[in-house]
């Protein structure tokens, strides 16, 4: 069972995203504070969730927590300040979101960049140590997700629907066949070889 608080009784928000790895689409993250010894035997890393479970435990969050917040950086952006500093943005963004400040924030990951004066403690792998990040990620890709399928409908020859973004081969080839649509990260290696897809050359 996953830990309901870090130990303090501090208001804890978790806080993880989703999306570093896609080449199209945004980087999401979410902020989540729950209620003080709030433990739910299925919350868990959005990883090990089926797509049932994760609508399931979306709806359980958004009910019972004490304030959540999502938030997106668009491709753009992640190609104007890189996909580390548009993490740590989402984040931050979903931090300021909140209607309630909390007093220390759990970050999933071993590297932060400070948000105001709000202490925190980065913990690897936090999605399967901690409630709070468990919930966030949750957030974080369920909230993605829909995003990704959405964008499908406009785009559907990149598969989209099934790989929300992410470098499966089938993604690739239709990159080569069709080229970049507006939400590809043109600041990632979209194919293997070395290939201009800007100039059309």
């Amino acid at each position: 069972m996953l830990k309901s608080s870090f130990g303090s009784n501090q208001l804890e928000a978790g806080c993880d995203e989703a999306g570093r790895g896609p080449l199209a689409g945004p980087v999401v993250a979410a902020a989540v504070i729950l209620p003080k010894n709030f433990v739910h035997n299925e919350l868990t890393d959005s990883k090990k969730l089926s797509q049932k479970q994760l609508i399931q435990m979306e709806a359980l969050i958004k009910k019972e927590a004490k304030a959540y917040a999502v938030a997106e950086v668009s491709p753009r952006e992640i190609d104007e300040i890189n996909i580390l500093n548009a993490s740590f943005l989402a984040m931050h963004r979903s931090i300021l979101a909140l209607n309630v400040r909390p007093d220390l924030l759990l970050i999933d990951g071993n590297r932060f960049k400070a948000y105001e004066d709000i202490p925190h403690e980065c913990i690897v792998k936090g999605d399967a140590v901690y409630m709070s990040i468990a919930a966030a990620s949750i957030l974080a890709k369920t909230h993605r997700d829909r995003l990704m399928f959405e964008a499908a409908k406009n785009y559907p020859e990149y598969g989209w629907q099934t790989n929300v973004g992410y470098p499966t081969k089938a993604h690739r080839e239709a990159i080569r066949k069709h080229g970049i649509t507006p939400l590809h990260r043109k600041s990632f290696r979209l194919l293997p070889e070395q290939m201009d897809l800007f100039t059309g050359s």
